[in-house]
Formats: C-alpha cells, sequence, structure tokens
C-alpha cells in the first residue's frame, strides 16, 4: 500500500450523506438494495467504496447524482452538495447541478459517449447547457482538457466519434467531459474496469493528479483493493447493501476488523511471500438476497465465527473514532484474533 495516501481535505465538507437507503420493488418483492449508510467526502479528498459485484455501490453512486430507476425509492435524513439540500430541490434544479456542480464517471465508456454526435459535440453541449460560455469557448476548454489527460492532437480529436478511439481514449474523454464545467465533486463508477492493467494504472495517476490540481472531491466506486491501494484517502467497504467497515487507507490495509473486510484483503496474491502451488484465497459461500425482511448479520453464511447473536435483530456500526467503525457483534480484539476463518485457501 502506498504510503503517501493521506487525507489531503482542506475540511471543506463538498458532499454529506447520512442515512441513505434505498429500495427497488421486484417481483418477489422489496429489495433493499442500500441500507442506512453514512459517508461524506471533502474538498481534495478521495473516497473509495469498495466490495463485491451487487452489493450496492453504483446504486448509491446513482441516489446521489439522481439517475435511479423509477422504481426505486431512495430516502434519507441528509444529502447534501455543499450548501445544496439535494433532498429538497426540484428534478430541474438537480439536472442544472449535474454536470456543473457535479460529475460522473461511468465505467464503460463506450455505451456512455453517444455514437452518432462526435467527441467535440458532447464536451461543448456539456458547457454550454449550463451556460458557461460560447460555443468557441466550449471549444477552447475541449481541447485544454483533452491535452490535459494526455490526448495528443487534441483539436482533431474533437471531431471523431467514439467508434474511432480505443478504450483507453474513450475513457480519458469522458474524465475530460466530466471536467468540463469544473465540479467540486467526481464520483468514478469503476473507471478502469473494461481497460487493460497498463491502461488501468495510467487512468489512476490520471485522475489521482488531476483531482490534486483542481482540488476536486472524489467518491471512488471500485471493487478492486488494488486500486483503493493507490489512490484512497479513506475507505468504506461494503457488502449486502451496508457499510460494513469504514477508516482511512492506511487504517483499512494494515488493521481491517471485519472479516469481510479481512476475506478481501487475504484474497490479494503477494509476490514473494505466498507458497508456489498455493492456491488464490477466496471467500466461500454467496451474497444473500436482499428481498423482503432482513434481520441479523448479512455476512453470517459466509463467516466461521458467527454465532446465535448473529441471526436475528440490528447489527449497529461500532465507531471506534470519527470516520472509523465496523458493523459486527464481536468486539475488535475478538473479529483480530478470528483472523480469516472464512477463507478457503486449501492448498493445490
Amino acid at each position: 500500500m502506498n504510503s503517501e495516501n493521506q487525507s489531503s481535505s482542506t475540511g471543506r465538507r463538498v458532499l454529506d450523506v447520512k442515512n441513505l437507503a434505498v429500495d427497488i420493488e421486484v417481483p418477489a418483492g422489496t429489495l433493499h438494495a442500500v441500507s442506512g449508510i453514512n459517508f461524506h467526502v471533502d474538498e481534495g479528498e478521495t473516497l473509495c467504496i469498495v466490495g463485491e459485484s451487487g452489493c450496492g455501490k453504483s446504486i448509491t453512486s446513482l441516489a446521489v447524482m439522481d439517475l435511479l430507476p423509477k422504481s426505486a425509492t431512495l430516502t434519507a435524513d441528509r444529502l447534501m452538495l455543499e450548501d445544496k439540500n439535494l433532498l429538497e430541490i426540484s428534478r430541474s434544479e438537480f439536472a442544472s447541478l449535474r454536470g456543473d456542480q457535479m460529475g460522473m464517471i461511468f465505467q464503460d465508456p463506450m455505451t456512455s459517449l453517444n455514437p452518432v454526435y462526435t467527441i467535440g459535440d458532447q464536451m461543448e453541449e456539456v458547457y454550454t447547457y449550463h451556460g458557461k460560455g460560447s460555443r468557441s469557448e466550449a471549444k477552447d476548454r475541449a481541447e485544454f482538457l483533452l491535452d490535459k489527460v494526455g490526448i495528443t492532437a487534441a483539436r482533431s480529436r474533437l471531431g471523431q466519434y467514439p467508434h474511432q478511439l480505443s478504450g483507453g481514449l474513450r475513457q480519458r474523454i469522458m474524465i475530460a467531459m466530466t471536467l468540463m464545467c469544473g465540479p467540486t465533486l467526481v464520483i468514478a463508477d469503476e473507471p478502469t474496469t473494461a481497460l487493460d492493467v497498463t491502461i488501468q494504472a495510467q487512468i489512476l495517476n490520471l485522475l489521482k493528479g488531476l483531482q490534486k490540481e483542481f482540488n476536486m472531491a472524489m467518491v471512488l466506486i471500485t471493487h478492486d483493493l488494488g486500486v483503493v491501494a493507490r489512490v484512497a484517502d479513506r475507505v468504506a467497504v461494503m457488502y449486502a447493501g451496508s457499510f460494513v467497515e469504514t477508516g482511512t487507507a492506511v487504517e483499512i490495509f494494515e488493521q481491517p476488523i471485519h472479516p469481510y473486510t479481512q476475506g478481501l484483503i487475504a484474497c490479494i496474491p503477494v509476490p514473494g511471500s505466498d507458497k508456489s502451488g498455493k492456491r488464490l484465497g477466496s471467500i466461500r459461500g454467496l451474497v444473500p438476497a436482499l428481498v423482503g425482511d432482513l434481520e441479523g448479520c448479512m455476512f453470517r453464511n459466509r463467516c466461521d465465527s458467527a454465532y446465535d447473536k448473529c441471526n436475528t435483530g440490528r447489527v449497529d456500526i461500532n465507531e471506534l473514532s470519527e470516520g472509523r467503525g465496523y458493523r459486527c457483534h464481536m468486539s475488535v480484539e475478538e473479529c483480530v484474533n478470528a483472523g480469516t476463518g472464512n477463507l478457503l485457501t486449501t492448498e493445490a
């Protein structure tokens, strides 16, 4: 883990979320996609939300951006973007914020870019729609940002269509488009998933550099702990719609508490440390269905330390300090001593 990943927050709160929940009506009943999560992100800071596919990470980001499907119901005690209460503004007011003060980088740039419009048309539209300047100024801004994200011959790229560009270039264009209006908050939803490893590293370094230069708050959604180690200031580990552990990147990697966090970290191969022929770690069992009445710890069917109390009742976050907590009936000492017994690490 990169020891330089320390919070660069200036203390100005950009996004503040309390008790956010998202329910979706499905044929089998009510799907509790997100259940009462709390988080914030400050200016210049990166919060990484990490967890398996299907745990609610992307739904969380869509909830903040007001892009949930019509079948979804959002509730929250607080949802603030700086001094704006996002729970009280109209859809049109939200649309004026989206793309201007808050932007989102989606995980698949090919489906996020319109195939029938040029790159220049799409980037310039964002700028002019929000009244930032003329079409000519928008073109200059687009060229500047394409150069900033490392795209050569930026002016000529504005006349190209998405299908004429590689995946890495399209992702860089998505980043540049997100920055067109100078947002204070950027949400990046697994922005490197569709890219090869070399390009992934370039994109992550690019995001980190741009964040520092423009002093943005960033929420990065990922299932890759390698990404977390590279860019995170603070981390929220998500499982089955809830945060099961929160802390700084250093705290999460150096002393993981929750059995799920321990399991995720133990699944990472360590070159030079793991024995030859040893199977990669994996967490046994399946993520539970989140439909209907939910009770007890959602991780209990995958945890070897589970006991009777885990089957019923509510499991609250144990707050250890500001921003540091975990969701488990066991004490910190019991969690740490239990280790990673839920892992399958059988020798080959």
